[in-house]
């Protein structure tokens, strides 16, 4: 594979499944030399498959966060959140789930149980039914008490057509609410910082807010997207990328709770970097921006709902940034590890 700043060459870092420039390297570079599909390749959160004229959608996601408990959520959670999450994203509605579970020897049956209790509690919330799974033990010191797969399927909705490189020239970039909330809430956990403030992971099936808009404004949605590893700024330079267009983003739009932008800039992170696990980022038609920020704001319950950014031509693939001091910058895709072991 090509070498960048911090590539180890012929070894595995962290920073490959950061969602950043290494892991994308990594995909487009290894894997998909020899895993390539048609459907593989649009690289969405998740693939879109057509059996006897039906429109499916199709994902899977591992997770591996630490600690497995954390301010306002656990893996359990995460873990149905998460692949619920990437079936919205391509304009699915959810419906059934599979759950691989990896767990380590010594793992107490009392943290299994909360872990599978927040499992049930999640997945009623997201309407979606665990119909199939597995469950391996390791021993102990080969894994940090658990690791879940969950793969998920859902019917696309009709008269929707939602995929990263769908964004075009006019459209408007909406977030469904603050950001950074689940990394900043993960990180300070695992760290046992004690900074002051309230901040609690925002991980959370997305049903009742993506699938309105998607029920109201169908064809005019184009890029659904969930910013986690990597944060906004991965997520819109993946879109800028796949669209072949160049995205403007005003800083001073983009909504960040005070405690979370605290803490970004006490230990030197950038907000927009920072993962989320229950938000998302809308690529619409300029003309309905305003109705679904309203829609956000006024029927689903997402205050800090905001339009954040423009699209317009370039062939670049480019993500400025508008600061609020006045000036412009490009805003990278990430190249190293900010968060490890997130999600």
């Amino acid at each position: 594979m090509t070498r960048s700043p911090g590539d180890s060459g012929d070894r595995i870092l962290l920073a490959h499944g950061a969602g950043g420039s290494l892991m994308h390297r990594l995909i487009r570079e290894l894997l998909l030399k020899y895993l390539d599909s048609p459907e593989l390749a649009p690289l969405d959160d998740a693939a879109e498959l057509r059996i006897e004229g039906d429109r499916l959608a199709f994902s899977t996601d591992s997770f591996v966060v630490k600690p497995l408990f954390f301010p306002g959520g656990d893996i359990g959670s995460l873990a149905v959140s998460g692949t619920v999450n990437d079936l919205l994203m391509k304009g699915a509605r959810p419906a059934y789930l599979s759950l691989g579970l990896v767990l380590e020897e010594g793992l107490p049956i009392a943290d299994l149980a909360r872990i599978l209790e927040s499992i049930q509690r999640t997945s009623q919330a997201a309407e979606v039914s665990v119909v199939t799974g597995d469950t391996k033990v390791v021993p102990r010191g080969e894994a940090d008490g658990v690791f879940i797969n969950t793969a998920g399927i859902g019917s696309i909705l009709p008269e929707t057509n939602v995929g990263g490189s769908n964004a075009r020239p006019g459209d408007a970039v909406i977030v469904s609410g603050g950001i950074g909330e689940h990394g900043i809430a993960v990180m300070t956990e695992r760290n046992g910082l004690k900074l002051g403030g309230d901040i609690a992971s925002d991980a959370a099936p997305l049903n009742r807010v993506v699938l309105p808009i998607l029920e109201r404004f169908g064809g005019a949605v184009h890029v659904l997207r969930d910013p986690t590893r990597g944060g906004v700024a991965a997520s819109l330079n993946e879109i800028a990328d796949a669209s072949h267009v160049e995205i403007a983003l005003e800083e001073s739009a983009v909504p960040v709770r005070e405690q979370v932008n605290a803490v970004c800039e006490l230990l030197g992170f950038d907000p927009l970097y920072v993962p989320c696990e229950g938000r998302f980022l809308a690529v619409v038609d300029g003309a309905v921006a305003d109705g679904v920020v309203e829609l956000l704001r006024a029927e689903l319950d997402c205050p800090l709902a905001t339009r954040i950014g423009e699209v317009s031509p370039s062939d670049a693939g480019l993500v400025q940034l508008h600061t609020t001091s006045g000036g412009r910058r490009i805003l990278d895709m990430p190249a190293g590890e900010l968060l490890p072991r997130i999600c």
